[in-house]
């Protein structure tokens, strides 16, 4: 992996205040971002930042605006771009039908009907169907007599290209018009390894059981809000199924030996080096989603058993419950039950305000004791989604003993569920109905972390099953 270089954002450049962001104190503090951080801004940055949007016109503004970039307070705002030295590489085994969907998305979008295309066939049963395709839609072809994995096929087709960018797209997307140009833009700035669209339902790809869950929240879907991607973050990874890299960070690529998850150890691995990795949603690709109940069941187990792969990479950023000792520590006691529960918990929580308030205390003014609170009780729920999700998700194979021996962890237990779903729901309710979505989430939790536990069992290795601090910010 190469360092980025030692460049600021150019002139020009101009960034865009989080619509989410919360300006206190006079807009001389912001909250925002994810994880949730408070950035107090000096005088001349206050100035600087009047508005909602800063332009980068000198050293001072361009720290500034890659501040408050890397901080997930901001997203740049850019004009799509005609895009110049891409490639485009899709890596492919058998799927000659949905290669020819691809090629002829790509092709018909004017933004890369001329662009190089380089289609690795990685070990294909009838090589001569995909390489007919290609010709059809000249597209040049990179041939592996033997499959050898996703990873080395994305990496044969890097190797290949001769231009400063690479855009990957797996057989199973179709591009939706203007996607590259929306990307392309982000490589003005010089620190960006990484930028990937936002995935969505290939539209008449039919429903089948789970077809409207999948469309709603699809594990490749990032989401509608541009975001950086960190480990811890709101948008931790980003999925290898369409990506605009630069090559120059890239160096040696994906880790070959990994047949799952080598997305999100590239992004990590990328982000640990200090370059820039973003989700730019303005852009979208079609996915075809697995509709059989089985494929799909299949394939988040195969995902879980990534998680111990990358904790043996990247240690505590897998962890699958992200909690503060203190918010640990307050619902460590509301979970005790009664009245003498709660009164514990608030008492923590009324400890953790003060603290924090104090440490937030600015020389001379009285201690922020409202900004506190706010703080940590959002920090709180969020533990507790997370300590809820992980009931039902990454540790059911603890929880299911106590079920057959404790009502009350049945109670509770069944709460987390109905809260998890009914939550989750919610976003969603004109796409997908309660009972159906509720039914998939479980299903699809009980199928992850089964992975997770499969994966970490053979690898012997439980560190992707422990909690962890969030991330100092």
């Amino acid at each position: 992996m190469t360092a980025p270089p030692d460049a600021r954002l150019p002139d020009g450049f101009v960034v865009a205040l989080d619509p989410r962001v919360r300006r206190r104190d006079a807009g001389a503090t912001l909250l925002g971002g994810s994880p949730l951080r408070l950035l107090r801004l000096a005088p001349r940055a206050r100035e600087l930042l009047a508005g909602d949007g800063l332009t980068v016109a000198d050293p001072t503004t361009a720290a500034l605006a890659g501040r408050l970039l890397d901080s997930g307070l901001a997203h740049p705002r850019l004009v799509p771009v005609t895009p110049a030295g891409v490639t485009v590489v899709v890596p492919v085994k058998d799927r000659t039908a949905g290669l020819d969907r691809l090629l002829t998305a790509v092709r018909a979008d004017p933004q890369t009907a001329a662009v190089p295309v380089v289609v690795v066939d990685d070990g294909s049963a009838d090589p001569g169907a995909v390489a007919r395709v290609c010709a059809a839609h000249r597209a040049d072809v990179v041939r592996h007599e033997v499959a050898r994995g996703p990873s080395a096929a994305r990496n044969a087709g890097l190797r290949t290209a001769g231009t400063t960018a690479v855009a990957f797209l797996d057989s199973d997307c179709v591009p939706r018009p203007g996607w590259l140009g929306v990307l392309a833009a982000h490589l003005a700035d010089p620190r960006l390894a990484v930028v990937a669209p936002r995935i969505t339902a290939l539209a008449g790809d039919g429903s089948g059981w789970v077809g409207g869950y999948e469309d709603a929240v699809s594990a490749l879907d990032m989401g509608r809000h541009p975001a950086p991607v960190a480990p811890l973050s709101g948008v931790s990874y980003v999925p290898s199924a369409a990506l605009l890299v630069r090559r120059a960070a890239l160096g040696g690529g994906f880790d070959e030996t990994m047949r799952v998850a080598e997305d999100v150890d590239l992004v990590w691995r990328l982000a640990g080096a200090g370059w820039r990795v973003r989700y730019e949603p303005g852009a979208q690709v079609d996915h075809q989603h697995p509709r059989a109940t089985g494929e799909w069941l299949r394939r988040r187990a195969f995902y879980g058993t990534g998680a111990a792969l990358l904790a043996q990479r990247h240690g505590s950023a897998v962890a699958p419950v992200v909690m503060s000792p203190w918010s640990a520590a307050a619902w460590a006691c509301v979970l005790l039950g009664g009245r003498p529960g709660l009164v514990a918990g608030a008492g923590v929580l009324g400890v953790a305000t003060r603290t924090l308030a104090r440490r937030l205390a600015r020389p001379g003014e009285s201690a922020p004791v409202g900004l506190a609170a706010t703080l940590v009780v959002r920090g709180t729920w969020a533990g507790g989604r997370t300590l809820a999700r992980s009931v039902t998700r990454h540790h059911w194979p603890l929880v299911l003993p106590l079920l057959a021996v404790s009502g009350r962890a049945r109670r509770l237990t069944l709460l987390a569920a109905l809260a998890d779903g009914v939550g989750a729901w919610w976003p969603h309710r004109r796409d997908v109905d309660l009972p159906r979505f509720v039914a998939a989430r479980r299903l699809e939790d009980l199928a992850y972390g089964a992975g997770l536990w499969r994966g970490a069992l053979r690898a012997r290795d439980a560190r992707a099953l422990l909690p962890a601090r969030p991330p100092a910010g």
